[in-house]
């Protein structure tokens, strides 16, 4: 290969700048020239290209969002969309292609593949809601985002004997919701992963009155209902008056933290080299901190599972 391609796909995570930046200078350390692909695969089907040489990926590193800038593509998913997008690709004398994003990402990354062009994904969203890794980039720091957002929410309930209903994000996976709510001791997380009755819920808040507890956090994961749709219910089932906060995309923006850094950087060097030496149709993955390779489908047609351990701790430590 002599000219590789990365775009950044789906909705924006802290750490693909870092990811963008470790393919670039992965392609650079091979003597290989890096090409950013702007606006996703839109950009791809239009021909937006540009040069990723050092100047271009300079200071990068700890910025939030894309300097690829990202956008959602209609015309990529008919045949059409795609066949224009190898032709530019083609004109481009691009061999190799790196898509980081999420699992709508990795559909189109599996359909460049199978039309025989070589292609990788590294997984950037902060639901972590693909399987084949462990962590997603950018999901750290939309924890620790949250998690500060819910600590000075934690200091007004307390101040005024309160119940809060916090909202986060994670489309229809609870991993953002499960993972703030013990880190920062809320007393309940609510999941799209597991059943919620209003009345059993109504019950624990009573019983924690009644032993004292005078201020308490829910953490709803957004795929469950709104934060308004809840305390609506709430205040239904037994005259809760809750106060609501969501956070949105507040939690998708920022600097990465060290660790979200360290894994784009590991994923973005390790998914160059992949291709490199032959590698397609698969997405790195970092299991119990080791790097792999999964199939893309794995992404989407495997349901990736909430950890039971945490599950007990909310249960245990309420």
């Amino acid at each position: 290969m002599n000219r590789i391609a990365v775009l950044t796909s789906g909705g924006d995570s802290p750490g693909m700048n870092a990811a963008v930046r470790a393919v670039a200078r992965t392609c650079m350390f091979n003597d290989i020239e890096c090409i950013g692909v702007m606006r996703g695969y839109e950009g791809l089907i239009e021909g937006d290209f540009v040069k990723l040489d050092r100047p271009a990926v300079g200071g990068i590193i700890h910025r939030g969002g894309t300097i690829l800038r990202t956008a959602r593509s209609e015309r990529f998913k008919t045949v059409e969309g795609r066949e224009l997008a190898l032709k530019k690709i083609s004109e481009a004398g691009i061999d190799g292609l790196v898509v980081i994003g999420g699992d709508g990402s990795f559909h189109g990354a599996k359909a460049l593949h199978d039309m025989g062009f070589p292609t990788i994904g590294i997984p950037g969203t902060i639901d972590n809601d693909v399987t084949g890794t462990d962590e997603t980039i950018g999901f750290d720091t939309a924890v620790n985002t949250a998690l500060d957002a819910i600590m000075r929410v934690r200091d007004t309930a307390s101040s005024h004997d309160r119940l809060f209903i916090v909202e986060v994000m994670g489309r229809n996976a609870g991993f953002l919701a499960l993972e703030t709510a013990v880190a920062s001791g809320a007393e309940y997380a609510v999941v799209p992963e597991l059943p919620l009755s209003i009345g059993n819920l109504s019950k624990l808040l009573k019983r924690s009155y009644d032993e004292g507890k005078n201020h308490t956090l829910i953490i709803l994961a957004e795929g469950v209902m709104s934060a308004t749709e809840m305390r609506n219910k709430l205040q239904d089932a037994g005259g809760y008056d809750a106060r609501v906060t969501v956070l949105g995309y507040i939690q998708r923006g920022g600097h990465p933290t060290s660790f979200d850094v360290v894994l784009a950087t590991r994923m973005g060097a390790f998914a160059t080299e992949s291709l490199l030496i032959g590698k397609s149709g698969v997405m790195v993955g970092n299991i119990n901190h080791k790097l792999v390779l999964s199939d893309l489908e794995r992404a989407w047609s495997e349901h990736k599972s909430l950890s039971p351990e945490m599950l007990s701790l909310i249960n245990k430590m309420n």
